[in-house]
């Protein structure tokens, strides 16, 4: 039996469940979830492993028409993105009428020289008559190579869809070992898992403003079983501090409280995590603070 390995992508508006779904896949959770647009910043890499073959999934920011730098610089990662992989996976929500964002992208695909799957995500949202139009409706956007329903949550045909996703991937070898599952720095997910305790419950015209760096890890001096993480919150404007903040450091405990667990499964022991907050004025805009935030 030939086995077959290679990378695959998936594109879609913002929160079409591409970030979800890839986790599902995965098995295990690798990348940050979240109701507010543009989660994801970051091209991360998961590792599904399948009896007949290796499947390194590139979890995109969401394509869109950019309106500042940080935007255009999210655009150039998905580009760039699909440039390289084997297969594409174009994800449409099932619950939302087809519009304008998913006929742009549907557009961009056009030009990729990689077999383009279509995926109608989030199915246990949506009703059986839903998910059918749904079908129709993705299948006259484009000559998909697939067109298949699927739910991350409920994990209805997220084995099938990897399956379909390996079919198109050249013969090779494995890419990575088998017990390995993203190749992101602990760092970066560290900084995403604040980021997304931070988004939580924030104003529509924040996250896009919230930016998180990690300074230090530090394992505690004569204490094999704590670790001190040291980690800094950007923001763009003096009025968003206190949002974040909130009433006598209440919200940013709260912060702090959701997005430990996470790091403490990620480092292995109990972590102390201190929390900092820092303006850095329209950081989305200016290329050298994009630059040293990590974008």
């Amino acid at each position: 039996m030939e086995f077959r390995s290679g990378f695959a992508c998936f594109v879609g508006r913002p929160n079409a469940g591409k970030s979800t779904l890839t986790n599902a896949l995965v098995g295990t959770k690798i990348v940050i979830t979240s109701d507010k647009p543009q989660t994801t910043r970051h091209a991360v890499r998961g590792i599904v492993n399948r009896p007949r073959g290796q499947l390194v999934l590139v979890d995109t920011p969401g394509l869109h028409r950019p309106r500042t730098l940080l935007g255009q610089r999210l655009n150039d990662v998905v580009r760039a993105t699909l440039a390289d992989v084997d297969v594409v996976g174009f994800c449409v929500p099932a619950d939302q009428r087809v519009g304008p964002g998913d006929r742009f992208i549907a557009g961009e695909l056009a030009a990729v020289r990689a077999p383009v799957v279509a995926i109608v995500t989030k199915t246990d949202a949506a009703s059986r008559e839903q998910v059918a139009a749904q079908l129709v409706a993705v299948s006259g956007l484009a000559d998909f190579a697939d067109v298949v329903p699927v739910s991350a949550v409920s994990g209805e045909q997220v084995d099938l869809l990897a399956d379909l996703l390996v079919g198109h991937l050249p013969e090779g070898p494995r890419l990575y070992p088998q017990d390995v599952a993203t190749d992101t720095d602990t760092d970066t997910r560290i900084s995403e898992l604040i980021r997304e305790a931070a988004l939580a419950g924030v104003r529509d015209e924040l996250p896009h403003s919230i930016a998180v760096t990690v300074e230090e890890v530090l394992p505690r001096d004569g204490r094999a079983d704590l670790t001190d993480v040291f980690a800094t919150i950007h923001l763009e404007r003096p009025s968003q501090k206190g949002i974040v903040i909130g009433h006598r450091g209440s919200r940013l405990r709260e912060i702090g409280t959701a997005a430990r667990p996470g790091i403490e499964e990620l480092v292995g022991t109990r972590v102390h995590l201190d929390l900092h907050v820092a303006v850095e004025s329209d950081w989305q805009r200016d290329p050298k603070k994009l630059d040293r935030l990590g974008f």
